[in-house]
Parts: C-alpha cells; structure tokens; sequence
C-alpha cells in the first residue's frame, strides 16, 4: 500500500485513517473459558440422635398436709403445750390442747344413770310380765269353775231344786272372773308398747352416752400428723365457742409446687408431643414417673432437691394454655441445717428443672440453621438447596425436626447472604 498520497493530507485525517486501518487488521482478542467461585460454608451432616426434651418453671412451696384444727366444744382452756408456738415441730399423737371437760363429764355421768333407770325398769317389766301371765292362768282356771258352777246351777234352778237368787249369785261370780281375765289380757297386750318405750328411750340415752363421750374426747386437741406450727389464736384461760380455728400448722413429711407449664411443653415432657389430650384426660393423669424434676430455692439456686410429678390440679388454665403441675418432694427438712441449707417451708419461692422422657432417633441442628421455616442443605452436586421444614421444640440452642430432612443431609450452619438456590458451595465438615 502506498503511503505518499497520504502524507498530502491534513495531520487530523490522516491519524483517523491510520487507526481505521490498524482496528481492521488488529486480530481477534482471545478467549478463555471460566465460571463463578464456589463459596467455602461449615456444614454438618444430619445423624439422628437421642435428646430429652426439658423444661424450666417456677412456683411457690406449700405444704403437702395442712391441719386447721376447730374448736368443736365449748368451754374453758385448761392446759397448752408448751411448745405449741409458731414455727414450733411437734410430733404426731401429742396433745397440745385441752379444754375444761367438766361440763361433758357430768352430761355423760347424767346419761349413764338414765340408762340404768331404763335397764332396772325394763327388768322390772319383765317381772310384771311374767307375774301377770301367771295370775292369768289362775284366773282362767276360776272363770271354767265359775261357768261350771253356772250351768248347773241354771239346770238346777229350771227343776226348782234351787231359788233364782243361787242363780244370780252363779253369773256375778262368773262375770267377775270374765272381768278379772279381760283385765289381765289388756295388762298383759300393754306390755309390748311399755317395752318398746323403754328400748326408745334406751336408744336416746346410748346415743347421749356418745355424745358425751365424743364432746369429751374433743376437749383435748391431739395432732394428726408431723407438722410445724404456724399460727396459734388461743390462750389459757380462755374461753372458746364451737367453730373457732385455734391451730394452723403444716405437714413436714412432704412439700408441694405447683408448677404452670404450657400444654405443648407438658405433652413433649410426658412423649405424647404428636398427641391431644382432652381436658378430662389432662385431668385423670397421675404420677408420672418417666419425668424427673429437681427443685432448688430461688434465694439459694446452689441447692438441690429431688422431686416427682404427682398429678394435674384443679383445671387447665384454657386462657393461658397451662397444665398446673404439682410436684412432690418428700421429706422437705431432710438434711436441714439453716443457714447452710435451709428447709423447704411454705412461701418459699423455687426453681424447677423437669427431665422428660427421651426421645430416640431425633434430627436435631442448631438453631442457627433455621431460618423461618427452611434450612440450607447442600445438594449432591455441592449447590445450595434450601429446604422447608416442621419443627417440633427447640431448647438449649438446638431445633428438633419433625418433617423435611433425613439422616445424612448436609445442613449448611454458617449465614449465607444472599442465599440464592443452586449457588455453588464449598462445603467443609465440622463436628456435632
């Protein structure tokens, strides 16, 4: 190609014909295959493991036995334990009250003599039973003699042989025997009414006789169980009515919580999770052994108690959707040396740990790994998959699964964003 004609031309033309020229004979640029980086997450393979579920509450510590002991008799008080105060341990059968029992007593010495007066007149009427029925036979004898005597004084009188005068004489005397006898047939027909008055009244005074006795068995105050005073509204010397409340006190052989738990946590903790209780259900369970419970004092959370789940109080609390559990711990004073370790008395305000039953062949992944209602799994061919998912707890920082993914899925733990399926991954394994 010639150049000479060019260089006739202005400077600014001829540099644009130049490059024209070296663009149109310039060589393709090279090309050279590539594809996006894989991007390195920590993952865990799914293996199904056993996880008890748990569950933490809080309630207030109550007596297992309470006793409210009521005045049930009138009268004056005599006598009062002398460790009958607040806070007080008094053993079980000890008396610690006594009320005058003078007034009960006379009433039952009273009740006792009538029912002697009632015995020595029944035995009286026997006697009178007996000896009317004798007469009665006698008298029976002189009325045939009489009616004898009659029939042949009439046959007599019908020949003249004797006056009509003898003839009188013969019926009164049999009248009179006739009227002896109906007499002694009432007295003898009166007799069974007079005994079932007597076995009446006999009633009536055995039955005053123990209410006496029970009024005076009442006068003295004797204590049901173990337990530690906790109020005394009597004195000595005081005078008290029926139906006042002198004693309040609290069992020491057991101590109760009531601990307010969710129906979903209740059900998981018992291993009917996937199960629906009824509310008469709820209410027919009792102990259930597979729970464990510990129990620690809220003032000092160091301590320790064991406990059991006894049974479901009252109702459900429908609103609040909570099963009110009451644990049992027995023997709350066992080992008690205040101030190191205190006992569990009424009021006192505890931490319970529950221990469900175990649940085996769970997938279990860390909380982490769930976002929403997915999680992200790598594929076989090392490619984000995110998965849809059904929970069923989650507790301690880990989820348990219920539905979507199966032992040996690979659960992507580190936070991905964007998260976009398919993207390709570096997947490294990290250890449970």
């Amino acid at each position: 190609m010639r150049l000479a004609p060019l260089l006739a031309l202005p400077p600014i033309a001829l540099a644009a014909a130049v490059s024209a020229w070296l663009i149109a004979n310039a060589p393709d640029p090279a090309r050279t295959e590539g594809g996006a980086s894989a991007l390195p997450v920590r993952v865990m393979t799914i293996q199904p493991e056993d996880i008890r579920p748990t569950a933490t509450a809080w309630g207030n510590v109550r007596a297992q036995d309470t006793w409210v002991a009521v005045a049930e008799v009138q009268g004056e008080v005599i006598w009062r334990h002398p460790n009958l105060e607040p806070g007080n341990l008094i053993p079980e059968g000890e008396a610690v009250l006594r009320i005058d029992p003078s007034d009960y007593e006379l009433a039952l010495a009273q009740a006792e003599a009538d029912l002697a007066a009632l015995a020595a007149e029944g035995a009286q009427l026997q006697i009178e039973t007996a000896n009317t029925e004798r007469i009665l036979d006698l008298e029976r004898e002189r009325l045939s003699l009489a009616e004898a005597d009659l029939t042949r004084t009439r046959g007599l009188a019908e020949r003249d042989n004797i006056p009509q005068s003898r003839v009188d004489e013969a019926e009164r005397a049999t009248l009179l025997a006739r009227r002896t006898v109906a007499e002694l047939e009432n007295a003898l027909a009166l007799m069974p009414p007079r005994e079932a008055r007597i076995a009446a009244q006999t009633a009536r005074t055995e039955a005053a006789i123990d209410r006496a006795r029970r009024s005076l068995a009442r006068t003295t105050l004797t204590t049901p169980f173990d337990l530690r005073v906790s109020e005394v509204a009597v004195e000595r010397f005081q005078t008290i009515a029926p139906g006042k409340v002198v004693i309040r006190a609290d069992g020491i052989a057991a101590a109760e919580v009531v601990a307010h738990l969710p129906v979903e946590t209740f059900r998981r903790l018992i291993g009917e999770g996937s199960g629906r209780f009824t509310l008469s259900e709820m209410m027919r369970i009792g102990p259930i052994t597979a729970v464990e419970v510990t129990l620690s004092p809220l003032s000092d959370p160091m301590q320790e108690w064991s406990a059991r789940v006894a049974r479901i109080e009252g109702g459900l609390d429908a609103r609040a959707r909570t099963v009110p559990v009451v644990v049992t711990v027995d023997d709350p004073y066992e080992g008690a040396d205040p101030p190191r370790r205190i006992p569990l008395v009424p009021n006192m305000r505890a931490g319970l740990s529950f221990g469900g039953a175990p649940l085996t062949g769970a997938i279990v992944i860390p909380d982490s790994a769930l976002h929403g209602t997915t999680v992200r799994t790598v594929g076989p061919d090392d490619r984000l998959v995110l998965r849809p998912v059904t929970t069923a707890f989650a507790q301690d920082g880990r989820v348990v699964i219920a539905e979507g993914l199966s032992p040996g899925d690979r659960v992507v733990i580190d936070d991905i964003a964007p998260a976009i399926p398919g993207m390709a991954l570096s997947p490294v394994e990290v250890s449970r």
